[in-house]
């Protein structure tokens, strides 16, 4: 079975076609973060635009490295939610009228359920090793959550961010750094050339729950790169590179040790047998170094090009459903706020 996945929920274009829910067959991807980087963060009505353009040229290009023509796919799975709404509006559209032009059966699919189906992709089955109940962390620049996965399509949400998720803290701090957008891949690379002793930051705790909090520990790096003189920036006086290279890497650590501190109580408060990262985030390298000394249960990380938005995994998504006979009907909406779990 080839499923023709779209996604455009934000800033990237993207489309791939999915052969059986786990081999890639073509993965296109076009991004619009340069486009963005100059006003530190993603414009909604840019990012809209920017699909209108794309979307065309990004799916013909799929189906062009997949090889194959419209008649020969068998289902289209595309972001309804969340998301930005005119961003998902033009991916919707999209799928819509380019399935009723090809007599292709149609399906809606949860964003974050894609990031947590990249997990299979790559010929990777989590189902038969190691088996369900799995913990999925979803982290990126919208969602920080903790979802537990009892079998396709059964989920739970455990726990969420009470305010900021990891990626948006991710470009924030950056930011406050002096660093460029996005900030996730900018607080890595700096973090690299750090020589330690910058004092730690503070691991924001919600008691009596799972929940994840980043909003203090991203005032606190904005705080500290005020009393040091870095923030806001000053061409006059730029910021001392290893002094921003070690703040990098204590806010990494402090962001990564309560993503991995909540994921290891929700491993063993629900005896899962592992756990799936998903979501820009999860392509930090130290994230995924730390995950996998401590958690005791096997843990599946895609490569990191699977991990940000990417249309292969909605259409390995859309696969597990397509294959039980799941479909939407022509008046699906989008869904901005959309939750799973």
């Amino acid at each position: 079975m080839n499923i023709l996945g779209i996604e455009t929920s934000c800033d990237e274009t993207a489309a791939a076609v999915i052969e059986d829910g786990t081999h890639i067959r073509s993965n296109v991807v076009a991004s619009q973060a340069t486009l963005h980087a100059q006003y530190g963060g993603i414009v909604p009505e840019i990012a809209s635009r920017q699909h209108m353009v794309t979307i065309v040229p990004v799916m013909r290009q799929a189906l062009d490295e997949a090889g194959m023509r419209a008649d020969e796919l068998d289902g289209v799975a595309v972001t309804h939610g969340p998301g930005l709404a005119g961003a998902l509006l033009i991916g919707v559209n999209a799928a819509k009228g380019f399935a009723l032009s090809n007599e292709l059966p149609f399906i809606g699919l949860n964003h974050l359920e894609g990031h947590v189906y990249a997990a299979w992709l790559e010929d990777v089955n989590p189902e038969a090793s190691p088996g369900f109940p799995l913990m999925c962390l979803i982290a990126s620049g919208g969602h920080t959550d903790l979802i537990l996965m009892k079998g396709h399509g059964d989920y739970t949400l455990i726990a969420r961010t009470r305010d900021d998720a990891a990626g948006e803290a991710f470009d924030k701090a950056a930011r406050a750094l002096g660093l460029g957008f996005p900030g996730g891949p900018e607080i890595q690379r700096a973090a690299e050339d750090s020589v330690g002793g910058e004092p730690r930051f503070p691991r924001p705790v919600v008691r009596n729950s799972l929940d994840f909090s980043f909003s203090g520990l991203k005032s606190a790096v904005a705080r500290r790169a005020e009393e040091y003189g870095m923030y806001p920036p000053s061409e006059d006086a730029p910021p001392d590179a290893q002094q921003v290279a070690n703040m990098a890497a204590a806010f990494q650590e402090a962001a990564v040790d309560c993503m991995v501190g909540r994921t290891l109580e929700a491993v063993k408060r629900y005896s899962v047998k592992g756990v799936v990262l998903g979501g820009g985030v999860a392509a930090n390298s130290h994230l995924r170094q730390e995950m996998h000394k401590r958690v005791p249960v096997e843990v599946i990380v895609p490569r990191p090009a699977l991990c940000t938005d990417n249309g292969a995994m909605m259409g390995a998504a859309g696969f597990f459903h397509f294959r039980t006979g799941v479909r939407s009907q022509w008046d699906v909406d989008v869904m901005p706020s959309l939750r799973l779990g």
